[in-house]
């Protein structure tokens, strides 16, 4: 069954005026792609990690929180910013045991969660071609329940629904990060910091 999954209240953006969208994963999110960059930001938070522990306090928070196992989160940054490295402290403050490695090459890889959750890790970094969101049946996949982590979604522009949580991580000194965690949905108002 599918559950409904409340899309960001929409107003004036860019000149379009739009209203209030209730979302059902696979019809009417089907209809929003393409304008997820037009949905106002709910709240924007930001955090500054000084070095990877606090990556780590700040991926075992969020993983406690019982509602990120039904949340779609956009991680955002260049190369080297930490999206992996926070992707694998999330899963295993999830329960997730084993190795946690990249999907780069795979695009996907699949956790099963403790009480039978599922979580999906993908990299969209070397997507360039749409015909292997279907082929690879990725549509079915974010319409199923479960935790969808996206590193590098603008390659996926036009394909994802919304996003519930969007975080774009930058490095500035050494290994401090600094992070903006904006929410689109009541869902990723929940996930805040």
């Amino acid at each position: 069954s599918e559950r409904l999954r409340p899309a960001a209240q929409l107003g004036h953006q860019r000149g379009r005026v739009v209203g209030w969208v209730g979302c059902r994963w696979r019809p009417i999110c089907r209809r929003l792609e393409g304008v997820a960059h037009l949905l106002p930001i709910l709240e924007t938070r930001t955090e500054v990690w000084p070095d990877e522990a606090a990556c780590q306090r700040s991926a075992r928070r969020l993983a406690a929180l019982a509602s990120l196992r039904f949340a779609f989160v956009e991680l955002h940054g260049p190369l080297g910013a930490g999206k992996t490295t926070f992707s694998r402290h999330l899963l295993h403050g999830l329960g997730v045991t084993g190795r946690v490695k990249s999907p780069t090459y795979a695009l996907m890889e699949v956790y099963e969660l403790p009480a039978g959750a599922m979580a999906w890790h993908f990299d969209f970094y070397r997507f360039n071609d749409p015909q292997e969101w279907e082929d690879a049946g990725f549509r079915d996949v974010f319409a199923s329940p479960g935790l969808k982590l996206v590193e590098w979604p603008e390659r996926a522009a036009g394909l994802l629904p919304v996003a519930d949580l969007r975080m774009e991580l930058q490095p500035s000194d050494g290994l401090e990060r600094r992070v903006t965690f904006d929410a689109f949905t009541p869902l990723g108002l929940e996930l805040l910091p």
